[in-house]
């Protein structure tokens, strides 16, 4: 592939220079998308040898492209509450002629192949599990791109107040318990569901719980060395059991299901 990154940084710049850059959303969504672009990268080229670095790149830039749009409509980056980002942001690009805005020449530089892949892979990035009909090589590329997105999740959690994040005051935050069927989802080491949560606790359980999912070795390599992940299970709750729990978490967050 013959992509010209600067080209698309340009085009990337001119396009988010529309929306508001003191917005606090807009700038963490800014920053995301470069940090998610770099990891992509990252990841295809220490682990997935038939990935194309600069296609695993530019599916990053692009991942969140919905989110600029979702918030100038909607003022919440809560899919629930208004459209869902992934779906919106695809249909922008590939249905609405964002790509050409955003990837110049992309009729030149895009085979059929890579456009396919690039709008799979964005469509399946916020799924809690992706499609089961894709191809081999469509699927090495949704998990690039949702190892690179839960990677930075962790960092944009530990960077925001809590309070932001979860839309909860502090002493909701100190005081509120772990759900038991949150909890029997991170002993069986899966992803939580939206669907479980029942407390604001459960929420930052169910992020913490996205380390489970990453599919590459540099993915989990990553996520460890940046200790993104131990810096949120270091949550300093007022309720003893929450705190029982999260020593709890704390020894088996990096163990293998064999030695837990």
């Amino acid at each position: 592939m013959n992509l010209n990154r600067q080209a698309v940084q340009r085009a990337f710049r001119e396009y988010v220079s529309a929306y508001d850059a003191k917005d606090p959303k807009i700038a963490l969504k800014i920053a995301h998308t470069c940090r998610v672009a770099s990891l992509c990268e990252t990841i295809a080229r220490e682990d997935v040898p038939q990935a194309d670095p600069d296609l695993s790149w530019l599916m990053g830039m692009l991942h969140d492209i919905g989110r600029f749009e979702q918030v100038r409509i909607y003022h919440t980056f809560i899919d629930s509450a208004s459209v869902d980002h992934a779906m919106f942001g695809a249909d922008l690009l590939f249905q609405e002629g964002l790509l050409e805005q955003l990837v110049p020449d992309a009729q030149q530089v895009l085979t059929e192949k890579e456009r396919r892949i690039l709008e799979i892979s964005i469509r399946n990035h916020n799924r809690y599990r992706i499609e089961e009909s894709l191809t081999e090589d469509e699927q090495a590329y949704c998990h690039i791109l949702r190892d690179a997105d839960k990677i930075d999740i962790f960092r944009v959690n530990c960077d925001t107040p809590l309070q932001e994040i979860y839309n909860a005051s502090t002493e909701e935050l100190l005081n509120a318990g772990v759900s038991e069927d949150v909890k029997e989802c991170f002993l069986r080491r899966t992803a939580v569901e939206r669907s479980i949560r029942r407390t604001v606790i459960d929420h930052l359980v169910g992020h913490i719980c996205l380390t489970f999912e990453l599919v590459y070795p540099a993915s989990t390599r990553i996520a460890r060395e940046q200790g993104y992940v131990d810096r949120l299970l270091s949550f300093q709750s007022a309720n003893p059991e929450t705190r029982e729990w999260f020593d709890r978490m704390k020894e088996l967050i990096w163990k293998t299901e064999d030695e837990t």
